[in-house]
């Protein structure tokens, strides 16, 4: 028996790519943990020298990745709050008041403590009006009533 088993080496990368992808969660390192620990398997049962277990780990490596993109791409992620970075559709159905007058379709809002850009029907300074939708970071708003 030698010194020392290349599998256990194989293995020792596993689990430290594993730990590194515990560590500093991307979802990119356990693929290669993965590879790693399967190249550790067909290395303690297949007697093969070095050069050829790192192509083998390059090609598992290879597979994964790309397997598990495949497969990730697939997937639908879904949110618990659908509008978290969406400020904008967060305030549709809110009241609003006209800061400066609504004049051929443009105006200003305020909701809360800032003021929006505002396109909508004409409405003096003071009206209220309801936000209908947004885009970007214009509010479309409609006259209350």
């Amino acid at each position: 028996m030698s010194g020392f088993d290349p599998h256990w080496g194989w293995f020792a990368l596993g689990l430290a790519l594993g730990a590194a992808e515990i560590a500093a969660p991307g979802f990119f390192l356990i693929w290669l943990a993965a590879a790693a620990l399967l190249t550790g398997v067909i290395v303690w049962t297949v007697p093969i020298g070095f050069p050829l277990q790192v192509v083998i780990f390059a090609v598992v490596a290879l597979v994964t990745v790309l397997a598990a993109r495949r497969w990730l791409s697939g997937q639908q992620a879904s949110s618990a709050d659908p509008l978290l970075n969406d400020r904008g559709g967060r305030l549709v159905g809110e009241m609003v008041m006209v800061t400066e007058a609504i004049v051929a379709g443009q105006g200003r809002v305020r909701q809360g403590d800032g003021e929006w850009l505002a396109r909508g029907p004409d409405m003096p300074v003071g009206a209220r009006a309801r936000i209908a939708a947004h885009d970007g970071t214009v509010l479309i708003v409609e006259p209350l009533g």
